[in-house]
């Protein structure tokens, strides 16, 4: 293993600054971060400061993951699971319960759904600023920026002159915002993901405009807790994903009612006085124009990095287009002492886990001697539309790309979920495992649609970290009755379910 690259311009002891490690960032990679160099014996600073969204939102410590990410996002998924399940209740013999059909579902107050998340991401807030203490990290809810490669100047928004504060390193780690298409309305009118999970009103007639699992996942959500739904697509969604998985996952979207304006793009969002958006949208290939009410029009159509503001062009820190900061395989950026992990960097994997698991790396290289770097490869993930998608490894399409697809064995299957064929559910799981022919059938993919994806994928990611083969899947005795036992019972040639 080569030598980490550690910048070493500077002393590590008596440098003169106030602080050995300033994090700018107060997400779950920065905290990561602070909270691992602090155990290491570094004196440490975390700063973090909210900017309000277009619509006015604003939040408190613990980055996008915590409150207005993933922890927010899947408790609304869960609301949605929830109502699912509650029309099944016949079929297992629950008298009380409703019957099938979306007409039937029980009435679900999104008043009370969203109290109860922003009480969880309250509480999550303290325990991060309670946690820094304790722990002796400096928290300052200010916003950084450089005034020179070791010093920063923290203020609040609309602060004509902050208070200085200088570090040995620095570590970038601010994440990033939604972006907003430039066409009238969009910012006056529309929300984005900052805003959903604490809207006071109803979401209502909703419109979704984007194709990214962000822009799946809030509108699976929404049409799952009663709101009539649409979800606007330029081109294909779920880019990036296997596509096969991302097709089934948008068919079953759609069989649940779901509509797709695919591919069509937003030209414009006016309120009217009835306070519906009257959203104007054009179809990319034939070109034909229509208009359609909403109550809510949100858009998940990409993010930039939060970085503009940091004046990183001053110091020498490069960046791309969106902001994002260029590293090495060692989160280190074209100034030695500046560092960035998470969602900030070029080539990054936008997922909490990542961030924080290269920031505890990254925190034991500078302060602990390791030599141990963030591995981007074999990442896993999952999707939580109301179809759950778990990935790890590459891609149908990725490995022909890199492979042939003369070289592979695909192993795949559709078969249905036990505890859905009670209620007549229409709905069936799917696993793929794309196999090297040319090394022992090593799996280089790992793909599972159905439910409890997250924690199923979980499982089987150590196995993909482990080099597994197909054999080695073969090997492994299945759990019964379970979905993830048909993962480890494939068959070539065999596509559908055939019992036992």
């Amino acid at each position: 293993m080569s030598e980490p690259v550690i910048d070493t311009q500077e002393p590590e002891t008596d440098h003169g600054y106030d602080y050995d490690l300033i994090v700018i960032g107060g997400g779950s990679g920065g905290i990561a971060l602070a909270k691992e160099a602090n155990a290491l014996g570094a004196k440490v600073a975390v700063f973090d400061y909210i900017k309000p969204s277009p619509q006015g939102t604003t939040w408190g410590l613990g980055g996008t993951c915590v409150n207005v990410g993933c922890i927010p996002k899947k408790l609304m998924h869960t609301a949605a699971l929830i109502g699912d399940r509650s029309q099944d209740g016949t079929a297992f013999g629950w008298t009380n319960s409703v019957g099938h059909g979306t007409e039937r579902k029980p009435h679900h107050q999104w008043g009370k759904l969203v109290e109860m998340v922003q009480d969880h991401i309250h509480g999550l807030n303290f325990k991060y600023r309670t946690d820094l203490r304790k722990k002796g990290i400096t928290y300052h809810n200010l916003y950084a920026s450089f005034i020179d490669a070791h010093t920063v100047e923290g203020k609040k928004d609309g602060q004509e002159e902050g208070k200085r504060f200088t570090a040995r390193r620095f570590a970038i780690a601010v994440g990033g915002r939604p972006l907003y298409p430039d066409i009238p309305g969009a910012k006056e009118y529309c929300i984005s993901s900052d805003d959903i999970f604490s809207m006071e009103k109803e979401p209502g007639k909703s419109l979704v405009v984007g194709a990214s699992y962000v822009a799946l996942e809030c509108g699976g959500f929404l049409h799952g807790i009663g709101n009539d739904t649409t979800i606007m697509v330029r081109s294909v969604p779920l880019r990036g994903f296997d596509r096969e998985c991302a097709d089934k996952i948008v068919n079953v979207m759609s069989d649940e009612g779901v509509k797709f304006y695919q591919p069509c793009v937003p030209l414009s969002v006016n309120k009217l006085e009835s306070g519906k958006l009257s959203v104007e949208y054009e179809n990319v290939e034939t070109k034909e124009k229509k208009t359609e009410e909403f109550d809510t029009v949100l858009f998940a159509t990409g993010r930039y990095a939060l970085t503009q503001a940091l004046n990183l062009e001053n110091i020498g820190v490069k960046t791309d287009k969106v902001g994002k900061i260029f590293v090495n395989k060692y989160e280190q950026s074209s100034v030695p002492h500046i560092y960035a992990i998470g969602d900030v960097i070029v080539g990054g994997l936008e997922l909490t886990p990542v961030a924080i698991k290269a920031g505890k790396l990254l925190a034991a290289r500078l302060y602990n001697s390791s030599k141990k770097m963030m591995d981007y490869d074999k990442v896993p993930t999952t999707v939580f539309t109301p179809v759950e998608y778990g990935s790890c490894g590459l891609t149908e399409e990725e490995a022909v790309k890199r492979y042939g697809a003369e070289n592979l064995t695909i192993y795949k299957k559709s078969y249905y979920v036990l505890e859905y064929e009670p209620p007549a559910r229409e709905c069936q799981a799917f696993v793929k495992l794309i196999c090297n022919e040319l090394d022992n059938e090593r799996v280089l993919g790992f793909h599972y649609v159905g439910p409890n994806a997250g924690e199923v994928t979980q499982g089987f990611a150590v196995a993909m970290r482990c080099n597994a083969t197909k054999e080695d899947f073969d090997d492994t005795v299945g759990i019964h009755p379970t979905c993830a036992e048909t993962i480890v019972k494939l068959e070539k040639g065999v596509e559908t379910d055939t019992g036992c």
